[in-house]
């Protein structure tokens, strides 16, 4: 089973190449947005529970968080493997999950980062923003606020799996397949070695 992080900015193309290693690898791809939009909208125990957090304004808590994440990885027993995408977002997060995924053997494969110029970033979420309906997608200061704090929080993120040699970073410019073709070239050979433990 492989274990991959997936970092990048808003904009970066981080869901339109997660939907692609997802199909070609049958993985399953973990939003973090999603889990907590899926548990809100069913009103189950943690979604209610990250709810009462949300209505007064506080962070969700990352043991909250970390529940939620069980419960996927709990649900997809077969699964090949899983990406992880909008998590971890700090350093106790990271090691949160380390032990999460340590209660059945199994460690982060890989980080792998998507690089793309702030400059660019802002252009594709403005032209994102014709389309998408959301307001915050048409303010450039909102954008460049959230692609800053991305960088603020993820950083260390990367530099703690890096100090492990796990960390590998591509950059997310030029055809969506030419991306791609770097990313098989850090999945592949990972899931090649395991298939030979």
């Amino acid at each position: 089973m492989i274990q991959l992080i997936l970092f990048g900015p808003p904009g970066s193309g981080k869901g339109t190449q997660a939907a692609r290693l997802v199909d070609q690898f049958h993985l399953i791809h973990i939003s973090t947005g999603d889990l907590f939009r899926y548990e809100i909208g069913n009103d189950t125990e943690l979604g209610i529970l990250a709810k009462s957090y949300m209505t007064k304004g506080n962070l969700v808590p990352d043991s909250v968080t970390i529940a939620m994440l069980r419960k996927k990885v709990a649900a997809h027993p077969d699964a090949n493997g899983f990406i992880f995408d909008g998590f971890p977002r700090t350093i106790a997060q990271a090691e949160a999950l380390d032990t999460l995924l340590s209660e059945s053997d199994d460690t982060i494969d890989a980080l792998i980062a998507l690089e793309v110029d702030e400059d660019e970033i802002v252009s594709r979420i403005l032209n994102r923003s014709l389309t998408s309906k959301r307001a915050d997608d048409g303010n450039e200061a909102i954008i460049r606020k959230r692609i800053h704090v991305y960088r603020d929080e993820t950083t260390p993120v990367f530099e703690y799996y890096d100090a492990k040699g796990l960390s590998h970073s591509i950059k997310g410019t030029g055809t969506v397949d030419s991306i791609y073709d770097k990313l098989q070239g850090i999945v592949v050979p990972l899931l090649a070695a395991q298939s030979e433990n």
